[in-house]
């Protein structure tokens, strides 16, 4: 299977981003003398292209392989095989020396924003080390640069002198928010940035993103767990099952019309203010994920999907090349056309 194109073929949009083939997997150790029986197949034959300066939306259930994904894109994991090629580089094997000046472009903003701070030192510091570990400015300059980063995600210069456990989730997140676009990069890795948040603190970072975005022309990977948090900032969605992309689609696309259906099933759950004005049935769905480990034969779904048939349970479906590109052997449009 061949990289999927960007939606947008404008020939003035770059490619910033593709990653071809892309396997991650973690082995499992047991037995008597912890020999490797088998891998968890996290990340399996994933193919995603972004262009510069949009934001595509990962979604799925928890274990799908989303947060893999993103990691092993700024090479926190290592894949088994496949291809990362950033802002024309191939940085599939590149060495911990190699990765950081390409770190400096690529930069990741993690789910739990107090975690992924240093308690023991001020936020100052939290700022200012990568500026001065990365020559970004001069070291008179880095005082001003701080402010300035505070400044542009909303907290006061006097943040500064503060330590993480002075803030709340929603002010930590903005540090780490104002970390990562420290270095000016031009893709951000968002994992879950706003899962930990309450919701009206959720719209404020969903907000400064976007403003960060269009300010700084970032290029956004944004993985969430609900389809709900990715449709306002989304230029298109990616939704994974089972270590796998089952549907790529320009937002508006994937919610007015989606094909395969575990997508329908997570927009069915994605709660409604009117519910008289959902416009998609509900798809139920029975049983559990199939282990990661031992996935099913076939399409990974047809073991849940109210729709399978017998090709299903011996054939995987390709995700197919087009702009609404769906991996089914039967996309829902067909089956509610009556034309399976």
């Amino acid at each position: 299977m061949t990289a999927i194109e960007p939606v947008n073929k404008n020939e003035n949009k770059q490619t910033l981003l593709q990653v071809d083939r892309l396997k991650t997997y973690y082995p499992i150790r047991g037995g008597l003398f912890l020999n490797k029986p088998g891998y968890v197949k996290a990340v399996d034959d994933v193919s995603l292209s972004m262009y510069d300066g949009e934001t595509v939306g990962l979604v799925g259930e928890s274990g799908c392989g989303k947060s893999t994904i993103g990691r092993t894109i700024v090479r926190l994991e290592n894949p088994q095989s496949g291809r990362i090629l950033f802002d024309n580089e191939d940085i599939t094997h590149y060495s911990q020396r190699q990765l950081k000046t390409v770190r400096t472009r690529m930069q990741m903003i993690f789910q739990d924003p107090y975690a992924s701070l240093n308690p023991k030192i001020r936020v100052f510091d939290t700022l200012a080390e990568p500026l001065i570990a990365h020559k970004l400015v001069g070291r008179s300059e880095v005082q001003r640069e701080v402010d300035n980063l505070l400044q542009l995600v909303g907290l006061p210069r006097s943040a500064s002198n503060r330590y993480p456990h002075e803030f709340s989730g929603g002010q930590r997140q903005r540090i780490g928010i104002a970390r990562a676009i420290s270095f000016r990069p031009k893709l951000i890795v968002c994992d879950e940035p706003v899962s930990a948040l309450d919701v009206s603190i959720k719209a404020q970072i969903l907000g400064l993103l976007q403003d960060l975005q269009e300010e700084l022309k970032l290029t956004y990977l944004f993985i969430a767990h609900g389809i709900g948090e990715v449709k306002h900032i989304s230029t298109r969605i990616a939704v994974m099952y089972l270590g796998k992309i089952v549907e790529l689609a320009p937002t508006n696309d994937l919610f007015r019309k989606p094909k395969h259906p575990y997508t329908q099933l997570l927009l069915s759950a994605y709660p409604q203010p009117d519910p008289t004005l959902r416009k998609q049935k509900s798809v139920i769905i029975r049983g559990d994920v199939p282990s990661p480990a031992h996935p099913p034969a076939g399409c990974r779904f047809h073991t849940r999907c109210p729709f399978a048939q017998e090709l299903c349970m011996k054939a995987e479906p390709p995700l197919t090349d087009d702009e609404h590109a769906v991996a089914c052997h039967y996309p829902l449009a067909d089956y509610e056309e009556g034309q399976r």
